[in-house]
């Protein structure tokens, strides 16, 4: 169980306690989170496959969605296929290194999918506060910047708390009180003086939760804004519809993460922060392509377009005669925009 290592670190392997001990719960939870984890996995695989072959979603809000769908997927396969293991066989151990590498992408997907939700609210605020400027403020080339910008990021500060929590020594107890590798929790585990260790990893996840929380409440007063000084009550509506799908899903998101990850360390209790975990890890990815598809007439009429055609009803190769044509006809909306803003001015 234990081995000496050059950080000193004394456990090899960790236990995850998971949810509960009662084995009559764990299968209920078994079968509960199996069928959340296909309902998140086809869900979201659904929505980034209509983005890609349809393009009449080929907008910056989508390609955004796409990005945000494929980090759910990404999350829960990271948590839930080992959680579903630990529920079902007496062995929940996990070794060191499993342990760091979890949390690493852990932290990568949540940080990325924060920074990508922050991203589409600034989308969604010049969408609506600059219609005009809309398909030149938010071209391809700058959304995939924006993209590749949140992706770096992520990376490099999961990295750094990674290497915070690999760097401690852990030589007493190795019960972790939560269903995956946390930084809470480990740092609980640890005998080393991890004053300086939460110092910084605070100051990160702080400093990123007051940048994207920061984007969005902005982006969000400048909308309100804007739509209440809309003149037709139909405008308003519209213009509200085109973000509450979002404002949903960053209310679920956020809510929870700064609740377990920004609140006093004297109010930690991790026993009740695995229910609100689940809420992020788990029930936020399950939901999203709901929230998404549910009010929004685009991809309800994507997906049937994508059934008629995979049914046989329309011609497959009809189907992308008309994405193509659609394609194009919008290509010459935004150029007729563009022209009839060159002579106003």
């Amino acid at each position: 169980m234990y081995i000496g290592v050059v950080n000193q670190t004394a456990v090899e392997r960790f236990i995850l306690l998971g949810l509960s001990d009662d084995h009559r719960q764990q299968t209920a939870l078994f079968v509960l989170f199996l069928a959340m984890y296909v309902v998140a996995i086809g869900g979201n695989a659904l929505i980034v496959s209509l983005i890609v072959v349809d393009s009449q979603l080929y907008t910056p809000m989508y390609f955004f969605l796409a990005n945000l769908s494929s980090l759910d997927i990404c999350l829960t396969t990271v948590i839930l296929p080992n959680m579903l293991s630990n529920l079902i066989t007496e062995d929940k151990s996990i070794s060191f290194g499993g342990c760091i590498t979890q949390f690493f992408f852990f932290a990568f997907l949540t940080t990325a999918e924060v920074s990508i939700l922050a991203v589409m609210a600034i989308d969604r605020y010049v969408a609506i506060c600059n219609p005009l400027r809309y398909t030149t403020v938010m071209n391809k080339r700058v959304c995939v910047a924006l993209a590749a910008v949140c992706w770096i990021y992520s990376c490099l500060h999961s990295l750094v708390h990674s290497l915070v929590i690999a760097s401690l020594s852990y030589c007493g107890p190795n019960e972790i009180q939560q269903f995956f590798c946390d930084m809470p929790p480990l740092l609980k585990l640890s005998c080393s003086e991890t004053t300086t260790s939460e110092l910084m990893t605070l100051t990160g996840t702080f400093l990123l939760g007051v940048v994207t929380i920061t984007s969005v409440v902005v982006s969000y007063i400048r909308i309100i804004y804007t739509i209440l000084m809309m003149k037709s009550r139909e405008s308003r509506r519209k213009a509200f519809f085109t973000c509450s799908s979002h404002l949903m899903v960053v209310t679920l998101y956020y809510g929870t993460i700064v609740f377990v990850y920004l609140r006093p360390k004297s109010s930690y209790s991790l026993e009740k922060d695995k229910g609100i975990t689940v809420m992020y890890t788990v029930v936020s990815p399950m939901v999203n392509p709901f929230i998404y598809s549910l009010r929004n007439n685009r991809v309800k009429d994507a997906v049937k377009r994508m059934t008629q055609a995979f049914s046989g009803s329309v011609p497959v190769q009809q189907y992308k005669d008309e994405n193509k044509s659609e394609h194009t006809e919008s290509e010459t909306r935004n150029i007729k925009q563009k022209k009839n803003k060159k002579q106003v001015i």
